[in-house]
């Protein structure tokens, strides 16, 4: 029996005990945090070099991507290092660290998909208000708000779970620092604020989610009475991106934090933690890059750009050699 003064480091769960299988994790995580840098780092650079891009549908995907980026940084490294030196260990303050931007990152865009929703209803259903409503200033005041309102929810549960005394041992049946398997190590009733704590958060996660449903319901309305055909088109190659990326953002991460503990197992964790911490940042850029013309343009004339540059620079260089 051990408390939390005593712990130095946590054990975090091996996706598996064969060298060979730790060596594909390895190369797997190694692939997928790659596609995720390349494919939110061109978003990101596409945006902020496009001026025709400077709307505030695209500035929230800008965010969206860096905060996508921020949230697989902090748990896939760690864990293809875990993998490829085989140890299992993180120190308590590492392990703290990691809670607290993960949770950062995950909570804060959580609200800027909301925020991204409202734009959508915004663009579609009031046009005539769109300058108005979201203008340059209540874009950056609504961005900066899910920032903020990242930190403080990553501070307050950061601060609470870190608070509990902790004598289960020091086993964490995940492969990153996660509150739900810190709760499993408490030894007093204490750990019931921070569920209390978790409970609160959901009422106000299922909050957002009833205002992106009941946003994406008045959108349809609207979308399946426009007579264009190319106008509905447009409108859904603009909304059903986002939508996809929340289904799947929402529906792994609640099933994640919600789901009873008759149905949990650790390799039934493991999959679901993957899918809602690793997958979507991944996924994302493809997803908005597959259906939206305008981002497809653009990216094609800036890759198009650069490899013109580049050509040109050999050339140069060539003449004067």
């Amino acid at each position: 029996m051990t408390n939390s003064s005593s712990i130095t480091q946590f054990l975090l769960l091996a996706f598996a005990d064969r060298r060979e299988l730790q060596l594909l994790h390895f190369w797997l995580f190694l692939g997928i945090y790659l596609a995720a840098l390349l494919g939110n780092g061109l978003i990101i650079t596409t945006i902020a070099c496009d001026h025709h891009l400077h709307t505030p549908m695209y500035f929230f995907l800008l965010n969206l991507s860096l905060l996508d980026l921020g949230s697989i940084s902090t748990i896939v490294p760690t864990s293809m290092a875990n993998s490829f030196w085989n140890t299992r260990a993180i120190s308590y303050l590492g392990c703290a660290a990691q809670l607290f931007v993960f949770v950062f990152f995950i909570s804060a865009e959580y609200y800027l998909l909301t925020i991204m929703a409202y734009d959508r209803y915004i663009a579609i259903c009031k046009p005539l208000h769109y300058g108005t409503l979201l203008g340059s200033r209540a874009c950056v005041h609504m961005a900066a708000a899910a920032w903020g309102t990242g930190f403080l929810y990553a501070l307050l549960h950061t601060a609470n779970t870190f608070s509990l005394s902790l004598c289960q041992g020091n086993v964490l049946d995940q492969f990153f620092c996660e509150i739900p398997h810190i709760l499993k190590l408490s030894c007093s009733h204490s750990y019931l604020r921070e569920v209390g704590l978790i409970m609160v958060s959901s009422c106000f996660v299922f909050g957002c989610f009833v205002f992106i449903v009941v946003s994406y319901v008045q959108i349809f309305r609207v979308v399946l009475r426009i007579p264009s055909e190319q106008g509905r088109h447009k409108a859904f190659s603009t909304c059903l991106p986002h939508l996809a990326v929340v289904s799947l953002f929402v529906s792994t991460g609640m099933f994640a934090y919600l789901k009873p503990p008759s149905i949990s197992s650790p390799s039934m964790d493991l999959v679901v933690s993957v899918l809602y911490s690793v997958v979507p940042p991944a996924v994302n850029p493809l997803i908005y890059s597959m259906r939206n013309q305008e981002l497809k343009d653009a990216l094609r004339k800036m890759m198009t750009g650069s490899f013109s540059e580049t050509i040109k620079g050999l050339f140069s260089s060539a003449q004067c050699s």
